[in-house]
């Protein structure tokens, strides 16, 4: 995989995020929270790793 496909697997992936940050506002939402947080984490760990393995490819 090169990294252009990389990278836009990572946008992909923060835009994801996103949507799960707004899902978390909803009051609702039960015990399903756990899950959620549990995305969000999952995928600052991957976004820190790609940041940190290919710093000079940060999307931001």
């Amino acid at each position: 995989m090169d990294i252009e496909t990389l990278k836009a697997r990572i946008v992909l992936v923060e835009e994801k995020r996103e949507s799960l940050l707004r899902l978390l506002e909803q009051p609702n939402l039960g015990t399903l929270r756990i899950d959620v947080n549990q995305a969000l984490e999952e995928m600052d760990d991957l976004l820190d790793e790609f940041k940190r393995t290919f710093p000079d490819n940060a999307t931001n």
